[in-house]
């Protein structure tokens, strides 16, 4: 009976690290909710995994996951582009234009919850994926002062609410019991190119790197495979 609740502890445990993130985002300190996030994503990524081992898959664990992401990688990531354009346009409408990630994160989990093609791979960026290159902008900020500019912010927001709910086809982590070269190349490859990035860039700097090799691999695992 307790391990049929262990995924959606997990899931509550994602919530509540999404909702302490919210309150630093609407602090200011924009740097610490990096930490929050990937604690959220940590969480989100182990509740599937043990609702899979413990074979405790349920509607309402499907259901709460979802809602959770909403707060974690939807709410949170449109505040951090609220706090960013607020540098430039503290005393307009134009902040309030961040969450457009918000709207577009639960319209692709709407989405995703509903689509029977998304089983084993995702069709258009997942949340997390967007909400970490989202987090990833306060620390760019320090070496790059276009990161707080209007004229880059906006078009930011525009294309990754798109790519949200884009039929662009990305490969999942799930690797599952084959863990074969052939079959999981595009994934390895990713996954050294990522640390790799994040080593040399000392950290949350490297996101966007991994951004660009997800979507990359993600193109060219596919173009491959039907081939």
């Amino acid at each position: 009976m307790i391990k049929k609740h262990i995924p959606n502890f997990l899931t509550c445990a994602n919530l509540f690290s999404g909702c302490v993130g919210a309150i630093y985002a609407f602090e200011g300190n924009l740097k610490a909710v990096a930490y929050f996030v990937i604690l959220s994503g940590i969480f989100d990524f182990f509740d599937g995994f043990a609702a899979r081992l413990l074979n405790v898959k349920s509607e309402i664990g499907k259901e709460l996951d979802s809602l959770a992401d909403v707060v974690s990688f939807g709410f949170v990531p449109g505040i951090l582009f609220y706090q960013l354009l607020q540098v430039e346009n503290a005393n307009s409408f134009i902040p309030y234009l961040g969450f457009l990630v918000t709207i577009f994160s639960a319209l692709r989990l709407a989405k995703f919850n509903i689509d029977t093609r998304q089983t084993e791979d995702f069709i258009g960026v997942n949340t997390p994926m967007n909400t970490f290159l989202v987090i990833s902008l306060p620390y760019l900020a320090d070496e790059y002062n276009f990161i707080n500019s209007t004229w880059f912010l906006l078009p930011l927001i525009v294309t990754l609410s798109l790519l949200l709910v884009s039929e662009l086809k990305l490969f999942s982590m799930k690797i599952g019991k084959d863990l074969s070269w052939n079959t999981n190349k595009y994934r390895f490859i990713f996954l050294i190119l990522s640390i790799a990035s994040l080593l040399l860039f000392k950290g949350f700097a490297g996101i966007p790197l991994v951004f660009v090799f997800y979507i990359v691999f993600s193109l060219i695992h596919f173009k491959k495979e039907t081939n």
